[in-house]
């Protein structure tokens, strides 16, 4: 069973992945389409007894193998008239029709659930990725992932699915008329086969050409990202024209891939017809000059050759189409594959409140073959201020990254109140977590929407949104703007100054009823009365929160509880600040050349 399940996963594999994605709905959309088929070859079929049947009562001899329908008419008392056939004819195109309704709007239903899906389950397995492999994965790939290849798979799927609609439709006709005459259906096969040649190498340049487009596709979101994030640089600069350059070579590749492809579709298109109409022309030959068959026979023959030909170049063409979309398939496959293997790892234990300590033991962490933390021991009090502080790359955000849970270490542990951490659950631990950095986050919406984080505009949530405002000293600039905490801030907090949008991120975090706030570098991009103003608000929750400082200018950390020293990974030293300006060469002549 096994190999049985390769050799399927190997050879239908695109089959395979819509399948894990709809599961039985595939089969029921397929089921609703072979029924449009065989009601609609049923349905052709009662033509030639029409004609017939004018002069009387219809011949099964016209209709071949077929002649049971006029048997089965005959049995349930109709006749064959030209009443008769008239409404069994009408009774199948009804069928046809409901069954084609059905289909279409079971497919809609279909495309909504699966696009749905797919962008939940991306959303989801973002929001479950390690933080350690997002850093190191190429922001212009998951851009365009999550926006364009969404689009591009679902029109992928759309495609595939009319490819089997097609065969479904090739085989059901195939088989009426193998019934009609079994000459027929060694003809359309030997019509399909030959028309393969010309179709297989549009097949293999469209596919290149598929993958090309979503390569170039990922270089020019991640360009454009960096155009956004960079602006303010590029236009200050006037790089922005240069920058807008690199953008347009981009488009020009993948504008020129998807014309290409687009001329390829084309000339499948435009063969579609003259195919069809030559290999009818052939099989009419074939039929008169070789068998000698009954021109009804042929009559139908044709009909059914001629609907299965046409779905035949219409499956040629769909799956040309499906074949320049495989880029954007593969690249989901692998980018939630991606996903899935850096899945961050969940404890069983839900976070409960900080009672005691957090302890760091021999804790190591590596970036690659990179060490960045050696040997770690630090324990931190609840409702302790710690500061950390050292040279650039000495190990400060990545220490309290990992603290903060956003990674895990190599080796060693992380104990909360005794707890291993690996036990608890770190979505729950990261509800107890306010992170603020030099860069604060600002949503371009409301200032109630901002610190609330889009909580329900009632009483309740009211008057704690004020609350936060008062602790983090922000609440009289609200009140005196004129649409107050209903004021939009704009693209990254526009309409505020740096030091309000730092008091606005802490009460967002004072909001949410944390217990841990880690400030990394937050004061350090502001000027000396905004950051003396900051350093203020965050000394006046000393003792009431649990709150770990990065900080690079060490006047801001004077009145921590405690420093910690780290240089090349290491903790070279800890104590309060002029105890290690004694204990520390190191830290003392930091402090000297800041002239502190």
């Amino acid at each position: 069973m096994s190999s049985l399940k390769k050799l399927f996963y190997k050879y239908f594999s695109s089959f395979a992945y819509f399948y894990q994605h709809l599961r039985y709905r595939i089969f029921i959309a397929l089921a609703l389409s072979l029924s449009v088929g065989l009601m609609d070859g049923l349905g052709i079929a009662m033509f030639l007894p029409l004609l017939e049947s004018t002069d009387g009562q219809a011949s099964a001899e016209g209709l071949g193998n077929l002649g049971f329908l006029l048997d089965w008419m005959d049995g349930i008392g109709l006749g064959t008239g030209v009443g008769a056939v008239l409404i069994v004819l009408v009774f199948f195109f009804s069928m046809k029709g409901l069954f084609y309704f059905c289909s279409e709007y079971y497919s809609v239903i279909i495309r909504r659930y699966y696009i749905t899906k797919m962008r939940f389950e991306n959303i989801d397995s973002l929001a479950d990725f390690n933080y350690k492999s997002f850093v190191l994965a190429d922001s212009g790939r998951i851009q365009n992932t999550f926006s364009g290849e969404v689009g591009q798979v679902l029109q992928s799927y759309i495609y595939y699915f009319h490819t089997i609609q097609a065969v479904i439709m090739v085989s059901v006709y195939a088989t009426l008329a193998f019934f009609a005459n079994p000459h027929f259906a060694l003809l359309v096969v030997l019509g399909g086969v030959a028309t393969n040649f010309l179709y297989g190498k549009i097949y293999k340049k469209t596919k290149e050409l598929s993958a090309k487009i979503t390569e170039d596709a990922h270089e020019f979101q991640g360009l454009l990202v960096q155009k956004v994030a960079f602006f303010k640089y590029l236009k200050a600069t006037g790089l922005v024209y240069a920058f807008g350059k690199k953008l347009k070579e981009t488009i020009v590749k993948i504008e020129d891939s998807s014309m290409k492809i687009g001329k390829y579709g084309a000339i499948l298109s435009g063969a579609r017809e003259p195919l069809v109409v030559s290999i009818v022309a052939i099989v009419i030959l074939i039929q008169l000059n070789w068998f000698g068959t009954n021109m009804g026979v042929i009559l139908l023959s044709l009909l059914f050759f001629y609907r299965a030909l046409a779905y035949l170049m219409g499956l040629q063409n769909t799956y040309n189409a499906f074949i320049g979309t495989t880029g954007s398939l593969n690249n989901m496959t692998a980018f939630m594959k991606e996903l899935r293997e850096g899945k961050e790892s969940f404890g069983d234990i839900s976070s409960h409140s900080l009672e005691n300590s957090i302890v760091l033991k021999d804790l190591n962490f590596h970036y690659g073959i990179t060490p960045i933390l050696t040997d770690i021991n630090l324990t931190i009090r609840k409702n302790e201020t710690v500061a950390f502080v050292g040279e650039s790359g000495s190990g400060k955000t990545t220490l309290v990254n990992i603290i903060a849970g956003l990674m895990a270490p190599d080796s060693g542990n992380i104990l909360v109140d005794g707890i291993d951490r690996a036990q608890i659950d770190i979505r729950s631990f990261a509800l107890n977590v306010g992170y603020i950095t030099q860069e604060p986050v600002i949503f371009d919406d409301t200032i109630f929407n901002n610190i609330t984080f889009w909580a329900e505009d009632n009483r309740e949530n009211k008057q704690k949104f004020w609350k936060a405002l008062e602790k983090a000293s922000i609440a009289g600039f609200v009140r005196s703007l004129p649409e107050k905490e209903y004021s939009h801030l704009g693209s990254n907090g526009i309409m505020v100054s740096g030091g309000q949008k730092q008091r606005l991120s802490i009460a967002r975090e004072l909001y949410k009823d944390i217990e841990i706030l880690i400030m990394d570098e937050a004061t350090s991009a502001l000027d000396s009365e905004t950051e003396k103003a900051i350093q203020q608000n965050i000394e006046a929750l000393k003792g009431k929160y649990t709150i770990l400082i990065v900080a690079h200018r060490l006047s801001t950390v004077k009145n921590a509880d405690r420093v910690v020293l780290l240089q090349k990974g290491k903790i070279m030293g800890t104590g309060e600040f002029y105890e290690l300006v004694n204990d520390s060469v190191t830290f003392k002549n930091m402090v000297a050349l800041q002239e502190i």
